[in-house]
């Protein structure tokens, strides 16, 4: 019987970055993940690709902004910085030792590195746009995501391998489904133009016309299960409350309320994390919304503090602050990209050019 991490690397590989032969692939993760790692190289070899792995070890970013002199903190590795420029595809497998590792680190050399890889930060959003390099973002089971998410670690291996229809006899057919479904969504909402979020708390109008609605299979990221777009910037107007915790930067701000005027966000309010909230609303470009979004995915139920996971939760929305997706047609620019997710659960209701077409976080076709 095909072990669950061979049938993930095989999904990883074939259906999501589909590596043909000759195409060179960048697998970038840590020591933890290593049994996940070696079934993607094996199985990447099999499809005939070029792969080179870069492997972190625990305390290697935080040792780095500790140690690091300025001209270390600009120089880019070559190999990094071809595979973001050249490479065919890139897996990010993400198994992390510690989620506040990076806590109190020198801000002043952060803020260095971040300039040093921002050109190269570009080409990368550029090219995973529009998919001359194929990106998968997915997620390895480790004791610190497994205590972040509030639960034991068999049952998050249990709620990543079930969120990735591991556990499914074909996984690939699972998702090739779950496109065909989503296109039906992708479809009726780019031949609309005005689209309305209403539930509790949530008011809001906003114009997608010449954008496009993007269908979210499992390619870019494992899991998905979403459909997105950006509002047309100028276009949001109402209010929106996000019942679930948005986190940003490993801070988590609660019930977070949004005022939108003429697509600017007016007014903000949380219950908690208010002054984090305020200064992050400061920074260029992150009042005005760079994605909009509806969670498909019925296989994720909870709350798990992952945006990986949490945004796709069935029966849910999701907005961004900042940054736009280039291939919806968006034109913010921002240095964040901050999702805030509300559930649709209770009475939620989406309308399409005032036609109601979601209730109760079910589509109604």
């Amino acid at each position: 019987m095909e072990s669950i991490l061979s049938k993930y690397a095989k999904l990883l590989v074939h259906y999501c970055v589909e590596l043909q032969p000759g195409e060179k692939l960048y697998v970038k993760s840590t020591t933890l993940a290593e049994p996940l790692v070696r079934e993607v190289y094996r199985h990447a070899l099999r499809a005939g690709g070029i792969v080179e792995l870069d492997i972190e070890f625990r305390g290697k970013n935080r040792i780095f902004l500790e140690e690091a002199e300025k001209h270390q903190l600009e120089y880019i590795s070559p190999v990094y910085r071809q595979a973001m420029e050249e490479f065919d595809a890139y897996i990010y497998i993400r198994a992390p030792f510690n989620l506040k590792e990076n806590s109190n680190v020198p801000k002043g050399k952060s803020g260095i590195r971040s300039r040093a890889l921002k050109d190269l930060s570009n080409t990368y959003f550029k090219r995973t746009g529009t998919r001359s390099l194929k990106r998968n973002l997915c997620q390895y089971p480790t004791q610190a995501a497994a205590q972040n998410a509030g639960m034991s670690l068999e049952e998050y291996e249990k709620f990543i391998f079930s969120a990735c229809n591991l556990y499914a006899e074909d996984p690939q057919q699972e998702w090739l489904n779950r496109r065909k479904d989503q296109q039906k969504i992708v479809d009726l909402l780019n031949s609309r133009d005005k689209v309305q979020y209403k539930g509790e708390g949530i008011d809001i109008t906003f114009s997608t016309e010449g954008r496009t609605w993007i269908n979210s299979d499992g390619q870019t990221n494992m899991p998905s299960g979403e459909v997105y777009t950006c509002p047309v910037e100028n276009s949001a107007n109402g209010v929106v409350h996000f019942s679930l915790p948005a986190i940003y930067m490993g801070e988590e701000v609660e019930g977070v309320t949004l005022w939108v005027k003429d697509g600017y966000v007016e007014k903000w309010e949380a219950k908690r994390g208010q002054a984090f909230m305020d200064k992050v609303l400061q920074l260029e470009g992150a009042r005005r919304f760079g994605e909009a979004a509806i969670g498909t995915n019925y296989n994720i139920n909870r709350f798990t503090k992952n945006i990986l996971f949490d945004e796709k939760i069935g029966g849910t929305i999701h907005m961004a602050l900042g940054q736009s997706y280039f291939q919806t047609g968006g034109k913010n620019q921002s240095d964040i990209h901050w999702d805030m997710i509300g559930d649709m659960k209770n009475g939620g209701a989406i309308y399409a050019d005032d036609e109601k077409i979601y209730e109760n976080g079910q589509f109604l076709f």
